[in-house]
């Protein structure tokens, strides 16, 4: 294995984790600054008000997104394993 295949493993496992993660995060980021400009709008301080949406919008994420990650991090192993000839070769 040269350090440019493995460079370039390394790349599209890293673009995969960021890829997926932000599926995941940006949602929830978005509706904890709508809360929170809702809150510093009304000067309305409760924890309870910025958790609960955001724990709600992240798991909608989950439901609605999860077979699309699955998918994605299937195909990445799939890439991989069919890639271990040329690789080692």
């Amino acid at each position: 294995m040269t350090p440019e295949n493995f460079v370039e493993i390394m790349r599209d496992a890293m673009f995969i984790i960021i890829l997926l993660v932000s599926a995941i995060i940006i949602p929830g980021l978005i509706i904890g600054l709508v809360v929170a400009v809702f809150q510093a709008a009304t000067s309305i301080n409760e924890q309870t008000m910025s958790f609960l949406p955001r724990l709600v919008v992240t798991l909608l994420a989950l439901a609605f997104l999860g077979s699309w990650m699955v998918k994605k991090l299937m195909d990445f192993t799939y890439e991989l394993v069919y890639s271990i000839p040329s690789v080692i070769g």
